[in-house]
């Protein structure tokens, strides 16, 4: 829909949570200022929290959690463009910042494999989660047993859709907040040529304290980090500093102006260099 709001002078801002979102901006971030080539960019997401009493609490919406994970990932690479994989493919080991650790994460559909390849040059981008392997069986059951279905299906004398009756059954992920312990985790992940043009390999990220978020805002972490990105963006076209028309997301505006405003809300965001990996 892009033409039809340019047509109108309008901007239609898309994807402005945390993931997408402060993702997109650290890709932007990455293409302007670390790099001279991109070989990957992939999104890293993890955590080590815990919800006390539950053996399986996803921290926000079951039904987004189900459309995500079970619908196939999808992949981007020049001279294949978007493709699909299996859902929980290509497992891998990421290392995670502030004593979160390592975390296997898998393949997740996610908006940021769309929208990044429009505005910055990288010859692959990914998704991954880190979601360990009980939470990948829990899915699997769910989808085995038919139960993430949006279809209703009767039961006695009433039609229930199955997933509602999931979410039914799952406790509010925005009142999990006093249950939670621990830290969460988003970043992206970039490989390729430094400006120097030596190999380099970094990765951006924002890590908020379940703990911290619950005293200075009596709001889960998750909840939290989601909402931040969105407030900033608005602060920025109120400003002026953000501008544009037509259907965009926020890897196709200044990162700059919109880090600068993150670590004026509380939780700084960070950059960690990596040892780039032998060809």
């Amino acid at each position: 829909m892009e033409d039809q709001w340019k047509e109108r002078g309008l901007l239609a801002l898309c994807g402005i949570g945390v993931e997408p979102g402060l993702s997109d901006v650290f890709a932007r971030y990455a293409a302007d200022n670390l790099f001279s080539s991109i070989d990957e960019i992939g999104v890293r997401d993890g955590a080590n929290l815990v919800v006390e009493g539950y053996e399986f609490a996803p921290s926000f919406s079951i039904w987004t959690t189900i459309e995500e994970c079970l619908n196939p990932p999808i992949i981007w690479e020049r001279g294949k463009d978007w493709f699909t994989t299996e859902p929980f493919s290509e497992p891998e080991t990421f290392t995670f910042p502030a004593g979160i650790g390592p975390v296997e994460c898998v393949n997740v559909e996610h908006e940021e494999v769309l929208l990044i390849p429009r505005w910055v040059d990288a010859q692959r981008v990914t998704f991954k989660y880190g979601l360990g392997d009980e939470f990948i069986g829990v899915l699997s059951t769910l989808h085995k047993l038919g139960l993430d279905s949006t279809t209703p299906i009767r039961v006695g004398n009433v039609e229930v859709s199955p997933r509602d009756v999931v979410a039914g059954c799952l406790p509010d992920p925005a009142q999990l907040g006093d249950r939670m312990s621990g830290l969460t985790c988003a970043g992206t992940w970039v490989t390729g040529t430094g400006k120097d043009g030596s190999p380099r390999e970094v990765y951006l990220h924002h890590v908020v304290d379940n703990a911290w978020c619950m005293s200075e805002f009596d709001s889960q972490a998750v909840v939290w980090q989601t909402a931040m990105n969105p407030i900033v963006a608005l602060e920025l076209l109120g400003s002026g500093a953000w501008s544009g028309q037509g259907v965009l997301g926020p890897e196709a505006l200044p990162a700059d102006p919109f880090l600068d405003l993150v670590n004026s809300h509380g939780a700084p965001w960070g950059l960690d260099e990596r040892t780039p990996a032998k060809a």
